[in-house]
């Protein structure tokens, strides 16, 4: 029989001239190195998923940012001054490790007492206040307890005294159960701050990201008067399983979605990531507002 139709043996063991079948070194990949898309499962070097924004290259999904991407993607280098982080939440109905959750978030790196992160910052050199909640803070989904109404509140009444605008990237599973009732009149507290700025003329410009839900969605993220939305962020008020009980008829497949909620007229603009400063800014020179003080003479606020 000639030797090519022989069968040969594909194990060091029996052919010692073969390569060794054993995995490379674990130093060989350093940590870190890649990233697993979250969607598609596409396999991404780092470096270039942070380059694209944290955007994967091969299907396009947004991933989840942090507070502090947020910031860096969005605003002004060096423009952003935070403040309103000396709040630290209750425990009013002693909630199992909740108390535990706040501490050990506070104790992190970012050193923040809860999810709103706030300040003030500057958008294509036009200032403005920002609002930008951290779904990841504590394990609590972004959720809005007597700490995030208050930092709210307080962002909403910056606004109003230098008006200059208020932008709100909301991140958010809704009120804080933890909290109760504390939490639950927290989406009556935002909205009456929201509520003034429209007296005041303050413009509020909302941008939805992954995911804005419950109880956030039915206050301050529907009351925007320009409401945007990343591609693909889940924006809706329940999910499929309490959405399935309600409901005598079955919803459809993509009504989670922004792009269903901009289609039923729900938000105006989905933005790319890439593109958010270059939007927000020319939102910014819209409404035209240049950082006068409330208590400036009428004839500075004029011109």
């Amino acid at each position: 029989m000639p030797e090519w139709f022989r069968r040969r043996s594909t194990t060091p063991q029996e052919n010692p001239s073969a390569p060794p079948l054993t995995a490379p070194p674990s130093d060989a990949v350093p940590e870190g190195a890649f990233t697993k898309c979250v969607k598609c499962g596409a396999i991404l070097y780092t470096k270039d998923f942070e380059r694209d924004l944290k955007v994967c290259s091969k299907c396009g999904h947004q991933h989840r940012l942090t507070a502090d991407e947020r910031i860096e993607y969005t605003v002004d280098e060096g423009s952003f001054v935070e403040w309103g982080n000396d709040f630290v939440s209750a425990d009013p109905l002693g909630f199992p490790d909740y108390q535990a959750k706040i501490d050990l978030a506070a104790g992190s790196p970012t050193g923040r007492n809860d999810g709103l992160v706030t300040g003030s910052a500057g958008i294509g050199g036009l200032p403005c206040v920002l609002c930008i909640s951290e779904f990841a803070f504590a394990r609590l989904g972004g959720t809005m307890g007597s700490v995030f109404g208050e930092k709210f509140v307080r962002a909403a009444d910056r606004a109003r005294a230098d008006r200059v605008p208020l932008i709100f990237f909301c991140a958010s599973g809704g009120a804080r159960m933890q909290e109760g009732l504390f939490g639950l009149m927290q989406m009556a507290k935002t909205s009456g701050a929201v509520a003034q700025l429209a007296r005041d003329g303050i413009p509020y410009i909302v941008f939805l990201t992954d995911p804005t839900t419950g109880g956030a969605l039915a206050s301050i993220a529907s009351l925007g008067d320009v409401i945007y939305a990343e591609p693909g962020a889940t924006v809706a008020f329940a999910g499929d399983r309490v959405a399935s009980q309600a409901q005598t008829h079955k919803p459809p497949a993509n009504y989670k979605t922004a792009e269903f909620q901009q289609d039923h007229g729900q938000l105006d603009l989905i933005v790319p990531r890439k593109d958010v400063p270059a939007t927000l800014a020319r939102t910014l020179a819209f409404f035209g507002l240049t950082g006068v003080r409330a208590d400036a003479p009428t004839e500075s606020v004029a011109s």
